[in-house]
């Protein structure tokens, strides 16, 4: 096994999805408490970088305006066109 500095916002879930997205598979995440997790892994330079960029989320993100926008089939562009006058 080999140990990580354990992330902020650590998801495991999220992270094992995370690490297999680059073809690094991990069927369990020890949280070793607020400091460190541990995994075993052959890949340990991609597996670091991965868990260091790791910001997981226990709820779903607030949607940006684009997205709002996107959701009625409208993009920023299209909105800024029609408030100002455009075709």
């Amino acid at each position: 096994m080999k140990t990580f500095n354990r992330p902020i916002n650590f998801n495991g879930a999220e992270l094992k999805k995370e690490l297999a997205d680059v073809g690094i598979i991990v069927d369990f995440i020890r949280d070793n408490g607020i400091y460190t997790i541990s995994f075993t892994t052959t890949n340990e330079t991609t597996a670091a970088q991965i868990v260091s960029a790791h910001n997981g989320t226990t709820v779903a993100p607030e949607p940006t305006i684009a997205d709002k926008l996107a959701s009625v089939g409208l993009s920023l562009d299209e909105l800024k066109t029609a408030i100002l006058g455009g075709n």
